[in-house]
């Protein structure tokens, strides 16, 4: 399974010179620079670090699977999480513990970043001890996976960037193949989770999840799952594992949903 990815790389190498326009990392330092990803936050792992994760609903967040394993490989209990939403040098816009955390249930642990079947799956939804009600934090909704050549943005924390948010408003998708997507966007450790948005009709939306990274020709690139399949069977799993918790029904979430979230993202247009 290794080979896929390198497959995958080699065949998006020769797109890479051709992507530009493309802008770099800025730090959300104030409340008005960070207007509209407020319900984007630092998922702190006790006892390992942190992964970044996205409010998709009142008390559910998504992040990449492989944060949910300790690094023998052993599932990580859900009391060892907390979801600091909207984080920015030591204040949160809301702080959650965590009930339940549930991977895709075809996603496998190896401990192997290169394995695209892996990779393809690596998703998973953690609900919040109590749901996140608040005018600013606001659920984003979820796109149709990205298009080779379309742009996007992350919103990451990540290794030497952990006390606040970072944006890069526009970055590229390569390619796409076998349920990995390529993107050229700029991640570091701690940024596994990391909500990928796409803009469309003036609105944001979350197209994808930042996995893993990998290099194509010495250029960082990085990994992420196409949430538009794997997403509605993690959904539809973790409605199974128990019944629905207070506040709420258990309600799927529908691709391409307007999103009045606010969030400052430009056009690439």
């Amino acid at each position: 399974m290794r080979y896929l990815v390198i497959s995958v790389m080699v065949w998006c190498a020769s797109a890479l010179a051709s992507f530009g326009q493309e802008t770099g990392l800025v730090t959300l330092q104030t409340r008005q620079d960070s207007q509209g990803w407020e319900a984007v936050g630092r998922l702190d792992i006790a006892g390992k670090g942190f992964c970044t994760a996205a409010l998709i609903r009142e008390r559910l967040i998504l992040t990449a699977a492989h944060c949910l394993f300790d690094t023998n490989g052993s599932l990580i209990a859900p009391d060892r999480f907390a979801f600091q939403a909207g984080l920015r040098d030591g204040r949160a816009e809301a702080t959650r513990a965590v009930s339940r955390a549930v991977a895709h249930p075809q996603y496998q642990h190896n401990g192997d970043a290169t394995d695209a079947a892996s990779v393809a799956m690596d998703i998973a939804v953690l609900e919040l001890d109590r749901p996140i009600r608040t005018t600013r934090i606001r659920p984003y909704l979820i796109a149709a996976r990205p298009l080779t050549g379309d742009k996007v943005g992350v919103v990451s924390y990540g290794r030497g960037r952990e006390d606040a948010p970072s944006l890069q408003e526009v970055c590229s998708v390569l390619g796409r193949q076998t349920g990995v997507i390529v993107m050229t966007c700029d991640v570091e450790y701690g940024s596994s989770g990391s909500p990928v948005f796409t803009l469309r009709d003036g609105q944001t939306r979350i197209a994808s999840v930042v996995s893993a990274m990998a290099m194509v020709d010495g250029q960082k690139v990085a990994l992420g799952t196409s949430l538009e399949g794997p997403l509605s069977a993690l959904l539809a799993h973790f409605a199974s594992q128990g019944p629905a918790r207070p506040g709420g029904p258990q309600r799927m979430i529908s691709i391409g949903q307007r999103n009045d979230t606010g969030a400052k993202f430009i056009s690439a247009d």
